[in-house]
């Protein structure tokens, strides 16, 4: 069978570059998708299990790192990014190969030769693994650090901004329970009710701690100190019993990797 990659990066130009250089230089590379941001490349991954996968850095949402932390044991990792910093001292190890925008196709040639000989494996080693881990924690704690332009990090979002009733509420965000996608608005549930909200799920989770909420569907957000058990399901999913409460929040297979970092 010919090998397969997939390509996730929230700039189509990119996309089709990195697609056009690859097919000169490995044409038996077969790209079965692509990916606009990191929550679309873990459910294309998902659905078709590609040996290589080609991540931008810094995507809205689910950033490259996250995404690679769901599919790193399960495929060949390349990080794409604009800014060499969050490359050079993190990839010495030789864990995972990178591309810095704008890459040349002699770069590129490269790390297609790199990963014809790791492909040579039946998967990425444990020995690889690990210190695929370790770069993560390390480019992740960089990119807390600091926004894609090298500047500090905006602030987590603090308050929630509600109708209710006739009334606009101010809902601390450490009174949320959880977020759910309700159609054009998104369902807040809070210690002092519940509100309909003009914001959609992806901005949120832009916005919010990723320390203290999770987002666990492409449709549900959870505050995870509300969480008192996850339950695990068939095929690989999930459900989240909360304190105090009977609702039960479907963790999706794209999303079940949250709890076993935890």
């Amino acid at each position: 069978m010919n090998p397969t990659a997939l390509i996730a990066d929230d700039e189509p130009l990119l996309r089709e570059r990195l697609r056009l250089h690859l097919a000169r230089l490995w044409p038996e590379l077969v790209v079965v998708a692509e990916a606009r941001n990191g929550r679309e490349a873990v459910e294309l991954f998902e659905a078709h299990a590609p040996r290589i996968v080609f991540l931008d850095v810094h995507m809205p949402g689910l950033s490259g790192i996250e995404a690679a932390r769901a599919v790193s044991r399960r495929a060949h990792v390349v990080f794409v990014t604009a800014h060499e910093r969050y490359a050079v001292q993190a990839f010495a190890q030789g864990a995972v190969d990178y591309l810095v925008k704008p890459f040349d196709e002699m770069r590129l040639a490269d790390t297609v030769a790199r990963l014809r000989e790791r492909l040579a494996q039946p998967a990425p080693s444990a020995a690889d693994a690990g210190a695929l881990d370790a770069v993560l924690d390390r480019l992740a704690a960089e990119l807390a650090r600091r926004g894609p332009t090298g500047a500090p990090a905006p602030p987590h979002l603090q308050w929630i901004r509600a109708s209710v009733g006739a009334s606009v509420r101010l809902i601390p965000v450490e009174q949320v329970i959880y977020l759910r996608a309700d159609e054009k608005y998104t369902l807040v549930v809070w210690e002092g009710g519940e509100a309909l909200i003009r914001r959609t799920i992806r901005e949120l989770a832009e916005e919010l701690d990723s320390e203290r909420f999770a987002q666990i569907h492409r449709s549900v957000i959870v505050n995870l100190h509300r969480v008192a058990q996850v339950q695990r399901g068939l095929n690989e999913t999930a459900e989240v019993h909360l304190k105090g409460r009977a609702e039960v929040l479907p963790v999706s297979r794209s999303f079940v990797h949250v709890f076993r970092q935890m």
